[in-house]
Order: structure tokens, then sequence, then C-alpha cells
């Protein structure tokens, strides 16, 4: 008569376990060891010897409680679904407007917005080429564009996030907005979504706009200004996308992820600033690769290192300091061209593995987002997937239900065993800073890059339809959404012509001077004057046109 499990003794187990490692050994062979793209070997089974559960209260414990590995809310999706933050922006201020209405009717919940490159880049509309305008984000150059892109758009209730990288005009431009509505700063809620400047100069260089040291400043003034003026508002979120989109393994994404927050916590400790005031307030934004467990355990594992050190290394004694609050978008750079309705498959993965690792806003791509901005229809099905994966697959029944699991639990401290080694090499660099001007984060992420490559060249990891199980198609059946029409952006740049021409030349020089006077000073806030300017109709050229005359331009180191 068989043994119950729960009757087996330790003996049995490890006798089963010898027997089955020989039948497989008998049936695989010896293969080459299997390692995921962080470079964790992955075993073919994991029992209780992998991970037992002794340690549950330290390494486990439950949601809402430290270390936070199961989740940071008690209830987590049981009490409240992930905010569901589509990516938008297209043309001029109306279109996007138009999308953002036709997206909350969808079921979209809260608002980002993806402004034009120019705007990225620093510039008015009326100083780059009319061609490159509005097609990869919507332009918002002043004030009224952004009361224009947020027209019957409840401010004060729905949350936004502004792609704004430093200076922060975009947000300044929404609170010129708030006060113009008479809605009370204290009612805006949302994060400034690319205001991590060290993840610019790593890895996305066209939104590095002013010089490393004077972004650092004003990303610190404007944590500052925020905790006191707009408190309802996330004034940085650490951005480890660009990292892993570059190429760095999802472990090095992470690390260097973590390592840019504990510079600007340290950064922010040393202004005179309390860890239990700016800390609940940081937020992260992190890639979501194909590679679905790794990614759970990247973003467990991440919740309890983040935890610790915000109790250990940095003091703070909230524990809402303590938690980790993150979005996750899918990858766009596992999306590929050929045979794009695979797309769908892989973003549906992706977004599993996001809310299995217990994120709190959720972007899904559109299947078409490698040909051009998303159209209505893959706009639609990204939203789709989200609601499908809530209601329909019931992911939110059970809360952390990948815990427990040998596997899960064992690889996700794996993943903290190699995401600490990497912190405590920055560390002995000098800190995140220093490790990025001496060229150090790029070279490990340009080596990671090149690794993976060679492995899809090798054909070592699957591509479907691109390195294996590829058709013959015709790449004109998935159309790209059509470019702005050129009328309009022609009509915006004549209403932006009429628009610095009415307003107030002397109120728009005085505010300017104000804003250069506070980056040489050490004691005013910069960002406070940024508002100032958007609220006296200064563009947003102006105003990074200013900050860069004093501050000095943005020059990213390039690693041969």
């Amino acid at each position: 008569m068989n043994k119950p499990v729960s009757q087996i003794a330790a003996t049995d187990l490890s006798q089963a376990q010898v027997r089955w490692e020989q039948e497989f050994a008998a049936g695989a062979g010896q293969p080459e060891p299997l390692r995921n793209r962080s470079g964790v070997e992955i075993k073919p089974l994991y029992t209780p010897r992998d991970w037992s559960g002794t340690a549950y209260a330290d390494s486990l414990g439950f949601p809402g409680e430290y270390p936070y590995t199961r989740g940071i809310y008690p209830t987590m999706y049981r009490g409240r679904s992930w905010s569901q933050r589509q990516l938008i922006g297209l043309g001029v201020p109306e279109d996007y407007n138009s999308r953002v209405k036709e997206m909350l009717a969808l079921g979209a919940s809260a608002l980002s917005l993806i402004p034009c490159n120019s705007v990225f880049r620093g510039y008015d509309a009326d100083e780059v080429p009319a061609e490159l305008l509005g097609t990869c984000g919507t332009v918002i150059n002043h004030v009224g564009d952004m009361d224009r892109a947020l027209d019957g758009v409840p401010i004060g209730e729905l949350s936004t996030a502004m792609n704004d990288p430093s200076p922060f005009t975009l947000l300044a431009f929404e609170l010129a907005v708030a006060k113009r509505r008479g809605v009370p700063w204290t009612r805006i809620t949302g994060t400034s979504n690319q205001s991590d400047c060290i993840s610019h100069f790593v890895a996305n260089h066209m939104f590095f706009r002013i010089a490393l040291q004077g972004a650092r400043r004003i990303v610190v003034d404007h944590i500052a200004f925020a905790n006191e003026q707009v408190p309802g508002w996330n004034p940085l979120s650490i951005v480890g996308q660009h990292m892993q989109q570059a190429g760095a393994t999802p472990a090095e994404a992470m690390a260097f992820t973590l390592c840019s927050a504990i510079q600007y916590a340290e950064d922010c400790i040393a202004a005179g600033m309390d860890p239990d005031r700016f800390l609940p307030r940081f937020t992260f934004f992190f890639d979501i690769s194909v590679s679905l467990f790794e990614e759970v355990a990247k973003f467990r594992a991440g919740r309890r290192i983040w935890a610790k050190l915000c109790r250990e290394r940095f003091g703070a004694k909230d524990p809402r300091s303590w938690r980790f609050k993150f979005h996750g978008q899918t990858s766009g750079v596992d999306l590929t061209r050929q045979q794009p309705l695979n797309n769908i498959a892989r973003v549906t993965t992706q977004a599993m593995a996001g809310i299995f690792g217990g994120l709190q806003s959720l972007h899904t791509d559109g299947y078409d987002e490698v040909f051009s901005t998303p159209t209505t229809e893959a706009a639609r099905i990204a939203v789709a997937t989200q609601n499908i994966l809530r209601e329909e697959a019931h992911l939110t029944d059970v809360i952390d239900p990948l815990g427990g699991s040998y596997y899960v639990e064992s690889l996700t401290d794996a993943m903290q065993q190699k995401i600490e080694a990497i912190i405590d090499r920055i560390d002995a660099a000098g800190g995140m800073y220093k490790a990025v001007e001496q060229g150090l984060v790029q070279k490990m992420i340009g080596d990671s890059a090149l690794a993976f490559q060679k492995r899809v060249d090798a054909g070592e990891e699957t591509v479907v339809g691109v390195n294996k199980y590829a058709v013959e198609e015709d790449s004109t059946a998935y159309p790209a959404l059509d470019y702005p029409d050129r009328a309009r952006m022609d009509e915006y740049l004549t209403r932006l012509k009429a628009f610095k021409a009415e307003r107030s030349a002397s109120a728009v020089e005085k505010a300017l001077a104000a804003l250069a006077a506070a980056a040489q000073s050490k004691r005013d806030n910069v960002f406070a004057q940024v508002v100032a300017a958007a609220e006296a109709c200064a563009t947003h050229g102006e105003i990074c046109a200013t900050l860069r005359r004093e501050l000095g331009f943005g020059q990213p180191l390039t690693i041969v």
C-alpha cells in the first residue's frame, strides 16, 4: 500500500529523486545546462530540496507586510485592480484628446501622455522640421496645448502619467491648467513618468536634454516641490525599462534601477529631506519581457530588496516607505515585424508575468507598435487583453498565486543573489552617478545585448517567425497608422506663432530670467520657477533652452 505523501520520509524522497534523476538522464542524455536571460541556470525539476519554506516568515511573509515579497498591499488585486494605463500620443492636442476619451470609454482607468519627439528633445514645434511633428507623440508646447489635450478630462479625479523628462514642463503645464480651472493641486495625482535622468543618460539619449549634474539638481528640486505642493503626485519614477530594452538582462535591469533609486534617495537625504516624506512617492517603471517566470522572480526579488534597503540603509521607519510601487509595460523589443499577430500572444504572456509579479499599473502594447503608434483596433485589443486576464481568466482571484512554488521561490532567491551582486559592484564603483560617468553600466548593458543577439543568431534563443517557424507573408497586410494630417500640423504651427505673439512678452522674459537665476542659486527651487514660467505662458522650448544655457547641454557618454 502506498504511503500518503505527507508520510514519506526524507530518505524515501531522496531515493525517489535519485531514481528520477537517473531516468531523466537516460531519456534526455546530457544536454547543455539551460539558463534564463539573466544567466541563472534552470533545472528540469524543483523539489523541497530547492526551497523548503522553513524560512517563510523571513523570506515571504504576507502581502502588505515586510519583506513584501508577496505584494505591497494586504488585499492586492482582491481589493483594487492595477491601473490600466495605456500610452497615448499622436498629432496635435485635439487628436490626443479624442483618443483619450476613446480609451476611457474602452476601460482605461488612468491617462498617460506621450509627447512628440520634438518635445522629448527639448524643442518647440517651430524649431524642428515640420515633417517630424506628431509622428510619435502629441505636440505639447505650452499651457494652452495642455488645456486642449485635457479638455473635458476631470484632472482632479483621474491619475495622469506625464512622460516628461527634466525639467518636467508637462507637469508644469498641467498644474497651470489646474489653476485655471480652479482644481487644487492637492487633487492632482499621477507620476512624472520619465523623471529618471540616469536612465536617459545611459540608454535613452533622445530624452537627455540637460547635462547630468544639472539634471541631477532639477530632479531633487522636483521631488521637494511635489512633496510640498502636489502631495498626491509621484515626482520620481525610476526607469528600468530603458536599460532592459537597451539590452540589460532582467536581473541587471532590476539592479541598475535599484542603484539609481539608492542614488536619488541619498541625494534627497543630503538635501535635508526626511526619507519617510519622499520615499513613499518613489515609483518604478519596468520592461516586462516574454521570459515569464524570470520576470515574476525579478519583481518579487526587487520588492524584497527595496524593502530592506529602505528600512536598513535609509533608516525609513514608516512601512509606506518600504513599498515597491511599480508600473510595467510589455516589452516592445520582444515584438516582431514578422507575423505581427503573434505579438498578441507575446503581450499576453508579458502581461501575465507583470500581474503575477504584483505590479500596480500596466500598459499592454498594441501588436502593431513595430510599425507605428497603435491603430485603434490594436489599442482596443491591448486594453481588452487586460480585461480578459482580469475578468475572464480570473488572474486576480488569488494573491501571489505562484508563491510557494519550489521553482518560483528558488528562482526568486537566485535572482536576488544576482541583483545584489550587481548592486555591490556599483556601490564599489562609488554609486550610480560615478558608475555611469565611467561607462561601467553602459559596458555591462552592451555586453549583455551582444551576447543575447549572438544566441538569437545562432538559433539558441527562439524568436518565432524570425529564426524559426518563418513563413512568407504580405508585408502590406498590416497598415501602419497614417501620419498626422499635414494641414492640421500647419494649422498648429500657425496657432503656436499666434500664441507667442499675443502673450505678454515682458511676463515671459521676467519668468525666464527668474528661472535662470534659480538655476545659478543654491537656495532657489528650479522646478518652482519652471511652474511659474509655464503659468506666464513660456513655452517648453524656451524653458529647456534657458536651463541648457545655465546648466549645460546633455551629452551622454559614448562607449566604443
